[in-house]
């Protein structure tokens, strides 16, 4: 039996020896390479914190001690050790989340999976274990990733350094360079020198002889002001130089590093150092992403951060892409664009592939500018950009674009400013589960003054609507896509004026039509829901109900002919992959109030909940969006036994429910 197996706890940890940790560590490795090399999932971040994290539950006692990781992605070896390791079904429907889960652990605490947040829980949860009575308890903070580029963790960091006496262990899990440890006599010298210096730097005693000295100095007139000033000058220029800690000091925070991060021991010292301090303390530790994993250490682009189903002894994925992505469309126009345009540039937070602004970097390098994850700062220095007389493309995953609400409505449309938003994988993601859905950006940009959306339901459509977003220079625009492959190409039977596509009109005439009634359903697919809605007609067709199927492609404003052409139907059904509350249907119907038009009207979407993981298809289902429930509703509507009713036919009385009315 291996040593992982046994491990059913953190406690289990205590009692290895060094050779038996070492051991562990590799099996871990092999267990996370084995097993999501069959699920997918995020291998490269895992693989770089084996050994942090072993460390982490042998110096602290979790749960009693809260350990927070900042998004989450890096808590797979925490899974392990906390007594989670059937990892057959991660990401899948009903069986293990790819992030922290309150439902699965006491051990697991923090689930949103945005980055930057943890620094702020950290200070919530220690305030609040000082306030009860409980400040012997820790909260360790497990940071990297790109996080500290994220405004609100310094924000957080400022708070913590405000007070003493709280026992918090920042780790900064530094893999954003190749890291290769120094060797040699002198440079292992030095090793111990700062391991010694920390020891005694971070003791309370050395804490309190500091603080009378610098008070009996300070108070001690004019000269012993001078010798304070002196002496302290020279104290912060040495530490400097010995090690890059100014920062972090400067916030009054303790800095202990840097550290191997895949030194099991240094780390055990490093940790067991800045928790003998019971304050504030920054832990550097230098980490590798994937490694002791060659594929991935070679992999240019991110070392694995996200993998699908691969070969583990290769690495390469275990079976072809199937098809173009939406994300590549995109790359490519918007590339193009930039050819054409010097007055584009693009803003990426710190994802300038899995966004897509990599072809444009690779053309037009000092028109790309990665702001690091700081949604905010992006979207307000757009509306600067846009000041300064450029159009600014600022794409981001559309789950982002939650933190820079305030920003896109108070600096980017009150100013008018001329700034496109291409938000990637919007509506039902899949494996990432509930933070990562975008069912939340349509019902937040619809109170956005002047706001274009638009929703392209193909390639050609986002190809399209893309450069009409750009053409606008007077107003934000959004530009909204899914996750994954681009289905074929839905031609539009008719384009009407205002630019809306007919999809389709089914149904012949039965004698029942009239001026007065038109068809029976007109169905408005948002984007990707077009698909849907065709085929949600063709089974109302089946059952000798009438349609057209619209796509708007621009959702905001609400072009003129959804207004007419739902005065023409008896009921509008509006599919949306955002939530229903606040959402695309919900403003048709405000809109055709306001026009006079009382047909009924049918918001079919996400309900307002925190969505699980699984496939689209699978959490679509869940929710009811599939053809045979939707057609079925509508069928129970134009009949009449299900609100809200289709407007009656000529000779009919309004239904009531449980009536249903000769056709």
């Amino acid at each position: 039996m291996g040593i992982l197996e046994s491990i059913e706890g953190p406690k289990d940890l205590a009692s290895l020896s060094a050779g038996e940790l070492e051991a562990l560590a590799e099996e871990i490795r092999q267990f996370l390479i084995r097993n999501v090399a069959q699920t997918g999932g995020h291998l490269g971040p895992n693989l770089g914190v084996v050994e942090l994290t072993l460390a982490l539950h042998r110096t602290f006692e979790s749960p009693r001690d809260s350990i927070l990781f900042d998004t989450g992605h890096q808590s797979y070896v925490h899974k392990l050790l906390t007594g989670r390791k059937d990892f057959s079904t991660l990401r899948q429907q009903g069986g293990m989340s790819g992030y922290p889960s309150r439902a699965e652990s006491e051990h697991d605490i923090l689930e949103s999976s945005h980055a930057s947040s943890s620094l702020s829980w950290a200070d919530g949860i220690s305030r609040a274990r000082r306030l009860t009575g409980q400040g012997d308890r820790y909260t360790v903070v497990v940071v990297g990733d790109g996080a500290l580029t994220g405004g609100m963790a310094w924000e957080a960091l400022n708070n913590i350094a405000s007070d003493k006496d709280r026992r918090v262990v920042i780790v900064v899990n530094d893999n954003g360079r190749s890291y290769a440890p120094t060797v040699g006599g002198l440079a292992d010298y030095l090793a111990s020198l700062r391991t010694a210096i920390d020891k005694v730097r971070t003791t309370p005693a050395y804490e309190g002889m500091l603080d009378l000295a610098k008070k009996r100095l300070q108070n001690g007139g004019p000269f012993g002001q001078f010798v304070y000033r002196g002496l302290h000058a020279t104290k912060k220029g040495i530490k400097d130089w010995w090690a890059p800690q100014g920062m972090f000091e400067d916030l009054g925070l303790k800095y202990v590093g840097p550290v191997d991060g895949h030194d099991q021991r240094a780390l055990e010292e490093a940790l067991a150092t800045a928790k003998n301090f019971a304050g504030p303390v920054i832990v550097h530790a230098i980490t590798e992403k994937g490694h002791g994993y060659a594929p991935a250490r070679n992999h240019e682009a991110d070392q694995f951060h996200a993998v699908g189903v691969i070969d583990p002894e290769t690495g390469q994925p275990a079976a072809a892409g199937g098809g173009t992505s939406w994300t590549s469309v995109f790359a490519d126009e918007i590339a193009k664009i930039a050819d054409e345009r010097d007055d584009v540039v693009g803003i990426t937070g710190a994802m300038l592939i899995p966004v897509g602004l990599n072809t444009f970097a690779e053309r037009h390098p000092d028109r790309v500018i990665d702001v690091g994850i700081a949604e905010q700062h992006a979207v307000a220095s757009a509306a600067g950009l846009a000041f300064g007389g450029l159009h600014p493309v600022v794409a981001v995953y559309a789950t982002f674009l939650n933190r820079a609400y305030d920003q896109l409505l108070m600096d980017v449309a009150l100013h008018k400013a001329g700034v496109t938003l291409v938000l990637d994988r919007a509506g039902v993601t899949g494996p990432d589960g509930a933070s990562h859905h975008g069912q939340w950006d349509m019902a937040l940009v619809q109170n956005v003054p002047g706001l274009h959306l638009a929703a392209p339901r193909d390639a050609t459509r986002l190809r399209e609507e893309l450069r009409e977003a750009i053409a606008v220079d007077d107003a934000p625009t959004v530009v909204r896509f899914s996750k994954g492959t681009v289905g074929p190409e839905t031609e539009a039977v008719e384009r009407l004026d205002d630019g809306v596509d007919v999809l389709a009109r089914t149904g012949h005439p039965t004698g029942r039509e009239t001026p007065d009634t038109g068809p029976d359903v007109l169905l408005v697919a948002v984007g990707a829901m077009s698909d849907l809605a065709l085929d949600v007609a063709r089974r109302l067709d089946h059952q000798g109900i009438s349609s057209t199927v619209v796509d708007p492609r621009w959702v905001l404003p609400v072009p003129r002919s959804i207004i007419r052409l739902a005065a023409e139907h008896r009921i509008v059904v509006c599919l949306e992959d955002g939530v229903r509350a606040g959402g695309v249907g919900s403003r048709i119907r405000q809109e055709m109030r306001a026009a006079g038009v009382d047909t009924a009207l049918n918001e079919v979407g996400l309900p307002v909940e925190f969505l699980d993981h699984g496939t689209r298809a699978q959490v679509l289902a869940r929710v009811g969006l599939t053809a045979q429930q939707v057609a079925h509703d509508i069928v129970a509507q134009v009949l009449g036994t299900k609100v809200p009713f289709a407007r009656p036919l000529p000779g009919q009385a309004t239904p009531t429910t449980g009536t249903i009315p000769q056709l």
